[in-house]
């Protein structure tokens, strides 16, 4: 667990990283604006680690159905070989689908200057403004959503169906009750990605009377409430976090 944990914290370490300079540079300096060749590598790197993040909550998510399915076989199944196997998969999934939308973007035709919606570059924004053929990229667009986290989230769905009957399989009550109490910080994780994106793409498809501050709010909810969120629900969760952490505490006050 504490692998794809590791996964997870890098992750949003890099998703935070790939978007903070801008909006710090746009709400502190009024800096509002960005090269478009600096602008795709920013939309490339969001994107990619928005990929990243789905397919480790879909890893954590197996991590858990094995950690109660077969808790006796964890470590011969969950070995450093098939984790660092599935670290490789997860990257190179995410590196590969993104770079052919980046590709497409970069061929099309753009006015002089352009007014984004959010203050970071992403491709449903990018592609708003083009004064080209869009129909090849969107459609590009929404195949690389529906095989990362479209995919992802179909298994998720399956991952905890099968976690749920396996539970129920299980004769005691207490330990049916420790079971899904280890899932509690996975569940939690799952709901802080995907909720935000989901809300982010209702609004970009059904909200153009919505006000632009609810589109800028929803695409900040969505990019850096994930990365704020989890160390604080995994520390409170996990006991062996939250000791170490409450452990350091108490050697200052001492």
């Amino acid at each position: 667990m504490y692998y794809f944990l590791s996964m997870l914290a890098l992750t949003d370490l890099g998703l935070s990283t790939t978007t903070l300079p801008t909006m710090f540079s746009v709400f502190w300096f009024h800096a509002r604006e960005i090269a478009f060749n600096a602008c795709l590598v920013q939309m490339y790197f969001i994107h990619v680690f928005s990929i990243i993040e789905s397919a480790v909550l879909l890893a954590m998510a197996f991590d858990r159905f094995v950690a109660i399915r077969e808790p006796l076989r964890y470590a011969s199944i969950l070995t450093n070989e098939v984790i660092t196997g599935i670290g490789l998969a997860v990257a190179g999934r995410a590196l590969t689908l993104v770079f052919p939308a980046s590709f497409l973007l970069k061929r099309l035709q753009y006015h002089t200057v352009n007014i984004l919606s959010y203050p970071f570059c992403l491709h449903q924004d990018l592609i708003r403004t083009t004064v080209s053929s869009r129909r090849v990229s969107s459609i590009y667009g929404l195949v690389v959503v529906v095989c990362s986290m479209g995919l992802d989230s179909v298994l998720l769905l399956l991952s905890y169906l099968l976690i749920l009957g396996t539970v129920l399989s299980i004769a005691s009550k207490a330990e049916r009750v420790k079971a899904l109490n280890t899932c509690i910080s996975h569940i939690c994780a799952v709901l802080t990605f995907y909720t935000p994106m989901i809300g982010l793409s209702m609004i970009r498809r059904y909200g153009q009377s919505a006000s632009p501050i609810v589109h800028v709010l929803m695409a900040n909810v969505y990019l850096l409430v994930p990365p704020f969120m989890n160390p604080i629900v995994y520390s409170v969760k996990t006991k062996q976090i939250r000791d170490r952490i409450l452990k350091k505490f108490k050697k200052h006050e001492v």
